[in-house]
């Protein structure tokens, strides 16, 4: 797995993904039924991925997803623009009353022993409407692109956007892009388009992916894939006694090559959690018949969620930029850690403060 040089083409991008672009209201550490104020953040789990490399690592990178013509939609776009993410939109007009709209996620911070709550307002949602031929793709990577991702928070908002991420992906792979998906696997959402049909559909996704992001209960739970029982825990999450050790994702990678062989990387975090505010932290890469693991490292956590997106562009920054594969996990497992030190799903950090933790740096007082 290669990946082209960047091209001294202004208009190539070296990143583009697809997905929904949701509003997340945080109300910090307040439960909801008490809370009066809420931080706003532009988010989504694709459009993490674009906006952290654009931020932190410099890349160029684009956004293709739905957008609103209404203020909540202005406020979307320069947001996105902000980040330095480029919009490439299927635009939707506002009845004024019942959408379509940009969905909403309500996610707390939680606190010590008391969990993070995230629950969904996504009626009437404009991502969901999204289908194939919504894009012109040839147009698009006929600018030059380098790497394509999606992921299965979108490809679960409706009958149409897998079909649509698969469409993206093959037009993707005929201009030399890699392709990678985040599995991303949500209950609640799949509970709402039907739970059973998940292994079928990102199955279906997963035959054209060279790189694909899941933990353990992704794979099984995503993918149908057998294994000791797991749950009990939010994605990332290390629930059963095996904890931080790799052992147990590294033994489902001899199913999961069986099944697509066309992967040539299948990457992780690893995540205990003694409480909302300490986790220990650790990654596992698995490419081209090699294992690798990263450190563990003791987390204060000031908000977890965007930790795994912040991994993933990472380690999608190392592969791009020639790292080898366990420097780029090192990237990836760094740059997620920064990440869960901030307000919000995406990154604030500079690359040299990823690659100096990455290195082994630490906490100390700069000066």
């Amino acid at each position: 797995m290669t990946p082209k040089p960047a091209s001294a083409d202004p208009r190539a991008l070296d990143f583009l993904a697809l997905g929904a672009l949701v509003t997340r209201l945080d109300p910090g550490t307040l439960p909801f039924s008490v809370a009066d104020r809420y931080q706003l953040h532009v988010s989504g789990g694709e459009y993490n991925v674009a906006a952290n490399l654009a931020r932190c690592f410099g890349l160029r990178t684009a956004i293709a997803s739905a957008m609103v013509d209404h203020p909540i939609g202005a406020k979307v776009e320069r947001e996105v623009r902000a980040a330095g993410v480029e919009g490439l939109y299927r635009r939707f007009a506002h009845d004024g009353v019942c959408g379509p709209n940009i969905a909403t996620v309500w996610s707390d911070r939680g606190q010590g022993p008391r969990a993070p709550v995230v629950f969904y307002n996504r009626a009437g949602e404009a991502a969901a409407l999204l289908a194939p031929g919504s894009f012109n793709w040839d147009e698009i990577f006929g600018r030059g692109l380098r790497w394509f991702h999606s992921g299965g928070i979108f490809s679960a908002l409706s009958a149409t956007t897998p079909d649509l991420v698969i469409e993206a992906m093959r037009a993707a792979r005929s201009a030399g892009a890699i392709v990678s998906f985040d599995l991303n696997y949500r209950a609640k959402l799949w509970k709402a388009a039907n739970e059973s049909k998940a292994p079928e559909v990102l199955s279906r996704i997963v035959e054209n992916v060279d790189v694909l992001v899941g933990n353990e209960e992704d794979l099984q739970l995503g993918l149908g894939l057998l294994g000791p029982a797991v749950g009990g825990g939010a994605a990332g999450e290390v629930t059963s006694a095996a904890r931080l050790d790799p052992a147990a994702f590294l033994g489902t990678i001899e199913e999961v090559t069986r099944r697509f062989p066309r992967l040539s990387a299948i990457a992780t975090t690893l995540r205990e959690v003694h409480s909302t505010n300490r986790h220990s932290w650790s990654a596992v890469l698995w490419m081209e018949g090699k294992a690798h693991v990263a450190p563990t490292m003791e987390l204060d956590v000031l908000d977890r969620i965007g930790g795994g997106d912040g991994f993933a562009a990472g380690l999608i920054y190392g592969l791009l930029a020639g790292r080898p594969p366990a420097e780029a996990l090192r990237l990836g497992w760094a740059h997620g850690a920064l990440v869960t030190s901030y307000p919000g799903d995406t990154s604030y950090a500079t690359l040299t403060e990823v690659e100096a933790l990455a290195k082994g740096g630490s906490a100390r007082v700069q000066r």
